[in-house]
């Protein structure tokens, strides 16, 4: 029984996952990860991680694995891992969100797939039909997008707009903004990836607002980052 953790920039998402299927998930706050205890419909054999929020997140993750009296591993970036090779300059320097994502991916589809993560940043990876990570990019997210335009000028509010082609007032060309700037990012990417079988796999807290503008394939999976770490979770240890 695996406790799979990702901690984002903004939230810690969990999922219980016994080897075949998820027994229990959700998402909290960091500072309130210590309840994260009373929700386990079961206690794990075995904490599996991945923390992109600094060293107070991951020392409370630490915390939450000594209350429950069992080992944690730390998911990391490595050159090769669940049939994806890591064409990253220096594997080891991708961010373990976005590597767990990619293994998250290839276990779902097997062909040519583009990997958005969209919450706090947004992240676009591609990955060829070899399984082999090609390369991708880093943004603000869709909030962030928001908040920059409201701090940096001086007439401009936090939107709170909707989408429209062709916006008539400055909230929902703020947001249309930040949302065509984003898919235009996305669909550009997708110029780098050939076939038949190509398919957008796109997850965090504002694939919503994105995903019904994508003009692809699409698939939208809850938490792609706990995927792959279930998936990585199948591995030796000294292989994670």
């Amino acid at each position: 029984m695996i406790l799979c953790l990702d901690a984002g920039n903004t939230r810690l998402k969990w999922g219980l996952w016994d080897g075949h299927a998820w027994l229990g998930s959700g998402a909290l706050a960091h500072a309130e990860s210590g309840q994260l205890i009373d929700a386990l419909p079961v206690k794990p054999s075995r904490v599996l991680a991945c923390n992109v929020a600094g060293e107070l997140v991951a020392a409370r993750i630490e915390a939450l694995a000594a209350s429950l009296s069992v080992p944690l591993d730390w998911f990391r970036s490595s050159l090769a891992a669940g049939g994806v090779s890591n064409g990253y300059d220096t594997p080891a320097q991708l961010g373990a969100d976005r590597w767990a994502a990619l293994l998250g991916a290839h276990s779902l589809h097997d062909g040519a797939a583009l990997v958005v993560m969209a919450g706090t940043a947004t992240t676009i990876d591609t990955l060829d039909a070899n399984g082999v990570f090609r390369g991708g990019l880093i943004l603000p997210g869709l909030e962030l997008m928001r908040q920059a335009l409201a701090r940096n000028t001086a007439g401009l509010p936090v939107a709170r707009g909707v989408f429209r082609e062709l916006p008539t007032n400055t909230d929902d060309a703020i947001v249309s903004g930040c949302i065509a700037a984003t898919l235009g990012a996305i669909e550009r990417m997708a110029r780098h990836l050939h076939g038949d079988d190509l398919l957008c796999l796109i997850s965090g807290g504002t694939a919503v607002a994105l995903a019904p503008h994508l003009q692809l394939p699409l698939r939208h999976v809850d938490n792609l980052v706990l995927t792959g770490l279930a998936r990585a979770s199948t591995f030796d240890r000294e292989r994670i």
